[in-house]
């Protein structure tokens, strides 16, 4: 369940801080305060799927790193948590600040939909507009319902669908040269 906790208050990276442990994520986009429940099961080994491709590739390429759910703090108000992020090598050492949180733009995110029509809204307009405004070279939104990714790539200083795979279909990106997996491998 996602729900935004105030339309009236402005939260900051601060305020995190004094929010409770409790197991729940909290995302701030644009001042606004989101909060999630933990992820169910079929989230979560989509996320792992996803990592798993990118850090065997990133192994093997020795290009560049992935993570799951890194920290990413673009700004007092812009303070997110995406599902998978990937960055090459020589910007990563700039992007992460003395915490471990990415403080610019990895060159990829991979969010997960998770149910409801609020998640779906952060997903695909909020964290869209603000990726696409950060710098985001690639986005790729995976929809476990549907069992198809939508990957978006910068053109012309935004982000922009290029293109929506299905479970036949092979994700690849000019990002990752040599990569390449089955979209159907991510949904298994």
């Amino acid at each position: 369940m996602n729900q935004t906790i105030s339309d009236q208050v402005r939260w900051t990276t601060a305020d995190l801080e004094l929010l409770p442990d409790n197991g729940d994520r909290y995302e701030i986009i644009d001042g606004e305060l989101f909060m999630t429940r933990a992820p169910h099961w079929g989230h979560q080994q989509t996320c792992g799927r996803f990592f798993s491709v990118l850090d065997t590739w990133s192994m093997s390429a020795g290009l560049g790193r992935a993570a799951i759910n890194p920290g990413l703090i673009f700004t007092e108000a812009d303070n997110v948590i995406p599902d998978v992020v990937w960055a090459s090598n020589e910007p990563l050492a700039l992007l992460l600040d003395e915490a471990g949180h990415l403080t610019a733009a990895p060159e990829l995110i991979v969010e997960v939909l998770s149910p409801g029509a609020d998640n779906e809204r952060r997903d695909r307009d909020l964290k869209l507009r603000l990726y696409s405004v950060r710098g985001v070279q690639e986005y790729w939104i995976a929809n476990l319902r549907l069992q198809q990714i939508e990957v978006y790539r910068r053109e012309q200083a935004s982000l922009r669908l290029v293109a929506t795979l299905l479970n036949a279909d092979e994700l690849t990106s000019a990002l990752l040269p040599g990569f390449s997996c089955s979209v159907g491998r991510i949904f298994a």
